[in-house]
């Protein structure tokens, strides 16, 4: 029905209701008391027209678009008048008045609130489905083809596939359908997580260097660096399976082989490479350009920690008393952002994720803890003299170490979490006898942080209550690196044993030796996006 004819229906209707409204008024107040009459009627052509009418309203409420029934035929037409000279119920006389009114009041809706999917604008309506979760979604489609096309829009699915983690580095160019990737994804995830229930899969072991002792480490997004005795750096990338790894040259003179200083620490992230040599020489990587170094820095002192930014190209580095930060400049270069001088040599260093303009690390030196901000001088976050740092680490917020007591009143060894924009203590954890050997909070789930102790136990910390949620007996010598994430925790150990335990259950899923040598480090790799499913998302390195 168009614009003109639904006009034209209305406009007689509302004669019709005018009409039946003054031949209620002109009856005589008496004919309430008594029986029903049979209601006055517009004769001959007037009859026809309110049965149709009221055959059409019948139909629009039935069936919203339907057509207008057909012009009926002169019996159909004495059959009605026949039946309308009978009298009617009051029943039936209010159900048309009721229908009526409900017709019109429909009428009035659709004319006042227009149709969402006819409307309104698509950029208005994508920007309110956004915030939609991928159920709902689900059900916006089921509603009409325009909600299912706007349900379906890529914008809305690539949003979700970087809300929950996957392909993170992806652009929305890159795929063409961003719905069929967000449920593979899922059916990945729900796959690997089901294999590590299940205890399927293998383990996998890296090629090493013989004749080399393997000094440090690291791992981010399926990608391991590993640094040697003997000066060698190599690279696998864990996501292609492909354990060829490739050398990444230091550019040492030629005429001096096997003279390469060993490798002290090394650090990867998405862009760069890293690696610190004993002789104070810091080596740079572009993991994009190739294996030459594109930055080559050099210190007066052995570099004693390292740090790398996971998000951007933020270095930081501890040599003798100095603790120097490079940032790159506007044409790309690394460059001296902030130098610092502090009192004792750090042994831990780490730079704070999220940081808005400026860089902003935090370092500990014997007893000292130091906030060390690029705009501004180092500023002591934390003293007391006579108890040494045994562990850090860092979140955007906060910063956890774990602190040695000594001293004649011993008050149990514990880890204290510190707020980084108050600059106060907010959180003491633990009271062991055993040092804290290692502590994540950046991998952690909300309000939670998972410790490491020599005492052999590995324990999960409730940070809202301050409390111990979880304490597990987790190896025969002291735990020597920790991990968790929303369900699981991996943990090795002095004596070379690497578990995973489903810490909601209490149980452990995997137990792996690794040759009788102390596990050095531990990480998970990226366990959502990994082609196949084999429970060795974590690495451990032995010397």
């Amino acid at each position: 029905m168009d614009d003109h004819s639904l006009d034209e229906f209305r406009r007689r209707w509302q004669e019709e209701l005018a009409q039946a409204q003054a031949l209620r008024k002109r009856r005589r107040p008496e004919a309430a008391e008594r029986r029903p009459r049979r209601p006055e009627v517009v004769s001959g052509r007037g009859e026809q027209q309110a049965s149709g009418y009221l055959a059409l309203a019948q139909g629009l409420l039935e069936g919203a678009g339907r057509p207008p029934a057909a012009r009926a035929t002169r019996a159909e037409r004495q059959e009605a008048a026949s039946r309308s000279r009978s009298p009617p119920a009051r029943d039936a006389a209010g159900g048309r008045e009721q229908l009526v009114d409900q017709l019109i009041r429909d009428l009035n809706e659709m004319d006042d609130v227009p149709f969402f999917d006819i409307q309104l604008p698509y950029e208005l309506a994508i920007n309110i489905f956004q915030y939609l979760n991928r159920r709902e979604l689900g059900r916006c489609a089921q509603v009409s083809k325009t909600w299912k096309v706007i349900a379906e829009d890529e914008v809305l699915w690539y949003r979700l596939c970087q809300q929950e983690g996957h392909l993170p580095e992806s652009s929305i160019s890159d795929y063409s359908c961003w719905k069929l990737v967000f449920q593979e994804c899922r059916a990945k995830e729900h796959m690997l997580r089901t294999n590590w229930k299940n205890r399927k899969g293998a383990v996998s072991e890296l090629e090493h260097i013989p004749d080399a002792v393997l000094c440090d480490v690291h791992s981010h997004d399926g990608v391991v660096i590993a640094g040697y005795t003997s000066g060698d750096v190599r690279v696998w990338d864990t996501r292609t399976w492909d354990y060829t790894a490739p050398f990444l040259e230091s550019e040492f003179e030629e005429d001096e082989p096997g003279m390469q200083p060993y490798v002290s620490f090394v650090r990867i992230n998405s862009s760069l490479a890293v690696a610190a040599y004993e002789d104070g020489f810091l080596n740079i990587w572009n993991l994009r350009t190739g294996k030459y170094p594109i930055h080559r820095f050099e210190h007066d002192a052995r570099i004693q920690a390292l740090a790398l930014s996971q998000e951007d190209a933020t270095i930081a580095t501890a040599s003798a008393f100095d603790v120097v930060m490079l940032c790159p400049n506007e044409e790309g270069n690394l460059q001296i952002a902030a130098e610092f001088e502090v009192q004792k040599l750090v042994d831990y260093l780490e730079i704070v994720p999220d940081t808005e303009r400026y860089p902003v690390a935090v370092a500990t030196a014997g007893d000292l803890v130091y906030l060390l901000k690029a705009e501004d001088s180092a500023r002591t976050l934390h003293y007391v003299y006579g108890q040494p740092v045994t562990c850090l680490d860092v979140s955007a917020n906060q910063a956890a170490f774990g602190v040695k007591s000594l001293g004649w009143v011993y008050e149990g060894n514990k880890i204290l979490v510190y707020s980084l924009e108050a600059e106060r203590c907010v959180s003491k954890l633990g009271n062991a006898l055993g040092d804290f050997s290692c502590v994540n909070l950046r991998d952690s789930p909300p309000n939670l942080m998972v410790s490491g102790n020599m005492d052999r136990r590995v324990r999960i910390h409730d940070l809202r209550t301050d409390s111990i949620a979880l304490s597990i007996s987790a190896h025969q010598l002291g735990v020597s690196a920790v991990q968790m994430d929303d369900w699981k925790i991996v943990s090795g150990g002095e004596e070379g044993l690497v578990s995973v335990w489903d810490y909601r259950m209490s149980q452990k899923l995997w137990e792996v030796h690794s040759r009788f040598e102390a596990t050095l480090s531990l990480n998970f790799l990226n366990v959502l996006s990994q082609p196949r499913v084999q429970p060795s998302d974590y690495l451990s390195a032995q010397p």
